[in-house]
């Protein structure tokens, strides 16, 4: 015959799921508890009834002293079976239930007893104590067996001891008390068992429903895969309770929100600070996708509630996306500058052709020699007010991509920025930033312009933009700097709101500010103020040595520092604004 098979094989031991071992060990423990009860009730209630028979006994026996007559006939009587004694005596056995009521001289012989042929007989146990005038309680075994027993003094008139009295309740009588007791007893603690029963089945159904009918083991596995999946997975989570305090937080949280495990267990406010992080994550700002900035890094968190009135939000760093968006859309910007020059170029080449042709040839040298000054103008009024390589090309190519949209991008005459920047690839952002902003609302205006004025006053960089667009609402000035908040089309990338939040987050970080206001005439006038941007006269700039930063990019090809032609302008432009924030 095949073995049987191992699916179908007994399993002993404990079950697997919880449901069974809750309610197996709560079953156990009722059934303990019933029977250490029961056990406990009956010890004592076997010596209350031992006690309360020799009470009852002795009770008797002080009765049965207490009666003068029996005194004087035990002292004028003989020990017989029909004498005054054994009447009286026989007559209070009866009336009182007792097995035997025993009326004894000091000698020990008896006057009465329930056997008629004990009388005038000692008795079988020592009655020394009651005849010394003690009251003694006992369970002993005499001649009639085991019984409860009380024994008293019995005095005269006067007071003097001429015998004792000893009463017995028969020991049967009092076991039989007890034995009728338990059944009593067994049917509450059977119903106390029932309840417990029902109540542990009804607990551990509910266990059953949290944990999903698993077993202990698969619990614990699910536990450790957990573990490795929050703490592997490359996408922050973190968990709150329902009183806002951090309960979880992964690897990749505690990176991208610059967190430790310590924070575990802290109010959201105290672990993060105010502003719009934490104002997502403790759901105070709604929404899906919303965008925060923590640090340098550019987040996008969706937060959902729990059943437990706490919530789990998960946070996935976007800052290498938004990066490869701007990048695109400063390509894409490039392209159609590009695109316009090389139209204008055609037009231009078509000119030149037919003044060659016409035999014009004054006429022809004059027409080049302007077309060749109009670009080096632009990129000589640049590069004469704004000394560092990296700001004069942004500005050369945005200056591109303006004219191609119909704006006229202006450096003001107080513009005048020495090559000692400490970080000119933040303000490169800052200046990005801005002259974007700018371009955008303007362009489609009548008489478009947008104004640059970058100075230094020691070691400060001011920048201030204005523009000759619609202006910002006084409400709304403060709020343009919050992260997600845009009036502007989201490019297909993603989201907007970000640029100015990331303008404002630079000039806070170091120690300056960024704020906007109304222009004289018109239009939106921004100021961000840079303290400590600069360095002291005669020291290199830290900024250039970086790592990332080519030492060419300070000078032309030849070595020599001036005005980048059409092509370096535009090839710097393109890398500068990688470094943009829309």
């Amino acid at each position: 015959m095949s073995p049987t098979p191992a699916a179908r094989r007994l399993r002993l031991g404990l079950p697997r799921r919880v449901f069974s071992q809750v309610l197996l060990m709560q079953l156990a423990i009722a059934a303990g508890v019933a029977v250490l009860a029961t056990g406990l009730f009956l010890a004592p209630l076997s010596e209350q009834l031992d006690d309360q028979a020799m009470r009852r006994a002795l009770a008797i026996a002080q009765t049965t002293a207490a009666q003068p007559q029996i005194a004087e006939d035990l002292q004028s009587s003989r020990p017989t079976r029909d004498g005054p004694v054994q009447v009286e005596a026989e007559r209070i056995r009866r009336a009182s239930g007792a097995e035997y009521v025993v009326i004894m001289n000091k000698q020990g012989i008896r006057w009465s007893h329930t056997d008629l042929e004990e009388i005038g007989k000692r008795v079988s146990t020592d009655p020394s104590a009651a005849l010394a005038g003690h009251e003694v309680m006992q369970i002993d075994s005499g001649t009639l067996g085991r019984s409860a027993r009380g024994k008293v003094p019995l005095r005269d008139a006067d007071g003097t001891i001429i015998g004792a009295v000893s009463v017995g309740i028969e020991y049967d009588s009092v076991r039989a008390r007890l034995i009728n007791a338990i059944p009593g007893l067994f049917a509450y603690a059977g119903g106390a068992l029932a309840v417990g029963a029902l109540a542990a089945y009804v607990i551990s159904r509910r266990v059953q429903r949290q944990t999903r009918d698993l077993a202990f083991s698969d619990i614990s596995a699910l536990l450790a895969e957990r573990e490795a999946m929050l703490h592997g997975i490359r996408e922050g989570v973190v968990a709150l309770d329902r009183g806002g305090r951090i309960r979880l937080l992964n690897d990749e949280a505690q990176r991208l929100l610059a967190l430790d495990a310590e924070a575990i267990g802290q109010p959201l406010d105290t672990a993060l600070g105010p502003g719009r992080t934490t104002d997502v994550l403790a759901g105070r700002v709604t929404g899906t996708d919303l965008l925060t900035v923590r640090g340098q890094r550019v987040l996008v968190a969706n937060r959902m509630p729990t059943d437990d009135g706490g919530a789990v939000a998960t946070l996935r760093d976007r800052t290498e996306l938004e990066q490869l968006g701007r990048e695109l859309d400063s390509t894409r910007g490039l392209i159609d500058a590009l695109r316009a020059q090389d139209h204008e170029h055609a037009n231009r080449m078509h000119t030149l052709l037919g003044l060659l042709e016409l035999e014009m040839y004054d006429d022809a040298v004059e027409f080049v020699g302007e077309v060749v000054g109009d670009h080096r103008a632009t990129a000589e009024q640049v590069t004469e007010k704004i000394h560092d390589p990296l700001l004069a090309a942004l500005l050369v190519g945005k200056a591109t991509v303006a004219a191609e949209r119909g704006v006229a991008l202006w450096i003001s005459d107080d513009t005048l920025l020495p090559d000692r920047l400490i970080d000119p690839r933040g303000l490169v952002t800052v200046v990005g930033n801005l002259v974007d902003n700018a371009l955008d609302a303007v362009a489609g205006t009548p008489h478009a312009r947008v104004e640059v004025t970058l100075r230094a006053e020691g070691r400060t960089a001011i920048l201030r933009i204005r523009d000759t667009g619609p202006g910002i609402p006084a409400e709304q000035r403060e709020l343009i700097f919050t992260e997600g908040w845009s009036t502007k089309k989201p490019p297909a990338h993603g989201k907007r709101g970000i640029g100015l939040a990331l303008v404002r987050r630079l000039a806070e970080r170091q120690g300056g500010r960024a704020e906007v206001g109304e222009a004289v005439g018109g239009g939106a006038e921004f100021t961000v103020v840079l303290p400590e941007a600069l360095t002291e006269p005669g020291m290199a700039p830290e900024a250039l040595t970086e790592p990332g930063i080519a030492p060419e990019s300070a000078t032309g090809a030849n070595g020599a520092t001036g005005a980048p032609d059409a092509t370096s302008s535009a090839d710097a432009a393109r890398t500068t604004t990688m470094e943009e924030s829309r």
